[in-house]
């Protein structure tokens, strides 16, 4: 199938062709990455009409059944969903779970969403390294909301801040959870706060942690000047709070596309995946290097071995890089 086909088919939302078209991008072959590349040059106009939305959260919080209750929320008035479910993988076998759509079975079958797990591989935070891309078939497919989740662990939190227009953070309340979650540099990047599990015998728990929560956030500094970040109770079992979320995310949109924040922000998003991927480019250029492959393992021994500092071993292979 041409680039030309396989374009106009995720045009038109064809689901095998978006598959398709995200295998495409995921693939680690030379010729696949060419391919890949024409594919988004041609995809490109028909992009940036959804809402990214990042959701993160310790593990344990509901961040699959929360995104299930409110993926079926708005698929129901109309909407269609993506969401791009990053698997933890193994450091040792590099196996993932990839139980995404286990755990979402009822959105898995909803016509109007889309799942697609991604294995995080050996990328910054977990977050898989071509979830950028993805996102952008799936606006070229017509999906007008975009899920991202994290496994919501390390750096994750900050890279998926600089792919998507809102940030989520989910926290527990009850189990400690509100004064882990008070941590200044998860906390800025925050553009909202969301206590799931707020039901039953825990939704008094769940108030006084969202209070906690508020108490923290206005010693902060702001991250827009029209923002305040709100701090909600959630009970995504029971499908209580979802309205006043969804509510919640349309007052941000359109207090970030009135005052320009919106469109700023996106232009950053450019930014820094250019140069994530410039900078993937060069360690691929370095290590791949001739030259520098022969003498990296001598020099790793001598700086194991306590014979050179690491200062001094990285200086010696950029001048064997330099070299030629």
């Amino acid at each position: 199938m041409s680039i030309a086909t396989l374009a106009e088919q995720i045009r038109a939302g064809q689901l095998r062709a978006l598959a398709k078209g995200i295998t495409l991008i995921e693939s680690r072959r030379i010729e696949h990455r060419q391919q890949a590349d024409a594919l988004l040059e041609t995809l490109l106009p028909a992009t940036g009409n959804s809402l990214r939305i990042g959701i993160s959260g310790v593990p344990g919080v509901g961040k699959s059944t929360f995104i299930e209750a409110f993926g079926l929320y708005l698929t129901a008035r109309g909407h269609r969903v993506a969401v791009l479910a990053v698997d933890p993988s193994s450091q040792i076998s590099g196996g993932s779970i990839l139980g995404d759509k286990t755990r979402m079975e009822q959105l898995a079958r909803d016509a109007n969403a889309f799942i697609r797990p991604s294995p995080a591989g050996d990328s910054l935070g977990g977050v898989a390294r071509k979830t950028r891309e993805t996102l952008l078939l799936c606006e070229a497919a017509g999906y007008d909301i975009v899920l991202v989740e994290t496994v919501g662990v390390g750096q994750s939190e900050i890279t998926v801040a600089s792919m998507v227009d809102m940030f989520v953070l989910l926290q527990l309340a009850g189990a400690g959870d509100e004064l882990q979650g008070i941590k200044k540099g998860v906390m800025e990047i925050a553009d909202a706060i969301v206590i799931n599990k707020a039901d039953g015998d825990n939704r008094q728990r769940a108030e006084l942690a969202r209070q906690q929560y508020r108490n923290a956030l206005h010693i902060l500094r702001p991250r827009y000047p029209d923002w305040q970040v709100p701090v909600l109770c959630c009970s995504a079992l029971q499908q209580q709070g979802i309205a006043e979320f969804w509510q919640m995310l349309q007052q941000f949109r359109q207090q970030m596309q009135a005052n320009g924040t919106f469109s700023e922000k996106r232009r950053q998003q450019a930014r820094d995946w250019l140069w994530a991927l410039l900078l993937d480019a060069l360690k691929e250029l370095f290590l791949h290097d001739r030259q520098v492959a022969a003498l990296l393992p001598q020099v790793e021994q001598a700086v194991v071995a306590g014979i050179t500092t690491p200062g001094a071993a990285c200086q010696r292979l950029l001048e064997r890089f330099r070299r030629h």
